[in-house]
């Protein structure tokens, strides 16, 4: 596989938004630091491909992986993954790719191979340890907000979560969008008290019932939220977790939101 290359736009909104270089010191500098677009090309490479950090090779093009993975903690302590989600997803608003008349959420489990937190036995895999990514998308499927989990715990555990962790989405003149119209879910997130405190929100739920027939017909407006699952997890480190730590994790789950986000606008823009 050939190394991947940030595109030159998205290191363009990127850039803006890294911390800024430790200073150097003046007598015994040592060598010069990799560059951050070298380095954030490493981390491409691992979150798409799944190496081993101490794989990654400095002939590529990259740094080392201990050096990336340091960048990568570093950036999401720093909040450069969730500043730029909100930022992709002002843009695919303005440029009228996000529809917020409806919304859907959905889960989906994965492995965790060496376990760590956030996980719990995976009722889908023997009680092997796993999380969860629960992911909450617009009509178009626009991942707007995604939280990780515990492979145990229950899809409705998280609907409200992840109705609070909207962020507010610019983009246009006038008031910020945080909250859809309505919300589509499947049975797993039937609840009479989270239906009421989602209207309490202004906010219409569409859960499908418990030990109903199938053919509700909510999977016509369900399946982008599949859909989106289906391509977070074409990112190799997305869909199996070897991250002990849940923070990184984490950064690679909001990378893998912003990466999406970022092919939807450039598939946008393509034919407007």
């Amino acid at each position: 596989m050939g190394a991947p290359v940030i595109d030159d736009e998205l290191w363009a909104l990127i850039e803006p938004l890294l911390p800024p270089p430790k200073p150097r010191r003046k007598k015994y500098p040592g060598r010069l630091p990799i560059s951050d677009r070298a380095a954030l090309n490493g981390i491409l490479f691992v979150f798409k491909t799944g190496i081993r950090w101490c794989d990654l090779s400095t002939k590529l093009r990259f740094g080392s992986g201990p050096t990336c993975w340091r960048r990568l903690r570093d950036w999401q302590k720093a909040g450069v993954w969730v500043r730029l989600h909100e930022l992709l997803l002002a843009k695919l608003r303005e440029a009228g790719q996000l529809d917020f008349s409806r919304a859907a959420v959905d889960s989906s489990s994965v492995r965790a191979v060496g376990a760590g937190e956030p996980t719990g036995p995976n009722p889908t895999d023997r009680s092997r340890p796993g999380s969860k990514h629960h992911v909450l998308v617009d009509a178009n499927g626009v991942p707007v907000c995604a939280l990780l989990t515990g492979a145990n715990r229950n899809d409705v555990t998280q609907l409200l979560p992840l109705v609070g962790a909207i962020p507010p989405i610019r983009g246009v003149r006038g008031r910020p969008l945080q909250k859809p119209k309505v919300i589509y879910a499947d049975r797993g997130y039937d609840s009479e008290p989270h239906r009421q405190r989602l209207r309490e929100r202004g906010i219409k739920p569409a859960l499908a019932k418990r030990r109903t027939e199938h053919g509700s017909g909510l999977g016509k407006f369900r399946w982008v939220v599949e859909r989106t699952h289906a391509w977070l997890h074409n990112f190799r480190r997305l869909r199996i977790r070897f991250e002990r730590r849940a923070d990184i994790h984490e950064a690679f789950l909001k990378l893998g939101c912003s990466l999406v986000c970022w092919s939807i606008f450039k598939r946008a823009r393509q034919f407007f």
